[in-house]
């Protein structure tokens, strides 16, 4: 599974897009999400609560771990609340099983299962890294695709 980013990559060490696998296990965005962190804001007015200070969100076998994290709720047609999407920065860290990534910020929107990461993206799996400006995780189905100036080393195929 490692390989197969490299395969996608051309020859040279950078490139602009990157699709790869993702997470060993497929994420389920209808888990509940499960938030610890050292202080809490409500906002009563826009709907949304702001968590600060060594943030751990946990859905399943996803963590993500940030500085601050905003969370936006929405309401259906029945009156039912629930998590819209959660806006996280600073100290960004997204694990799914083997995998981890670390940015600037990321925005995980619940419903679709999508994570959205900018800014210093490093993505580690295995014994390798990749990095790039921007990197879109869908938890659902295991994939993701970097972009912005993707860069890894390869290394030679001798054992």
């Amino acid at each position: 599974m490692f390989c197969l980013p490299f395969a996608l990559l051309s020859a040279g060490v950078s490139a602009q897009n990157a699709s790869i696998a993702f997470g060993a296990v497929k994420a389920d965005p209808s888990l509940p999400v499960e938030v610890t962190a050292d202080a809490l804001d409500v906002n009563q007015q826009d709907g949304s609560a702001r968590f600060v200070g060594n943030v751990i969100i946990i859905q399943g076998v996803m963590r993500l771990s940030a500085d601050d994290v905003l969370v936006i709720y929405k309401q259906d047609d029945g009156g039912k609340t629930g998590v819209e999407r959660l806006e996280a920065a600073g100290n960004v860290i997204l694990v799914n099983g083997p995998d981890a990534a670390e940015a600037d910020k990321a925005e995980y929107t619940i419903d679709s299962g999508t994570v959205v990461m900018t800014g210093n993206v490093l993505l580690s799996q295995g014994t390798g890294t990749l990095t790039s400006n921007r990197l879109v995780v869908n938890l659902t189905t295991g994939t993701a695709s970097m972009s912005g100036r993707v860069k890894t080393i390869l290394n030679g195929g001798s054992d």
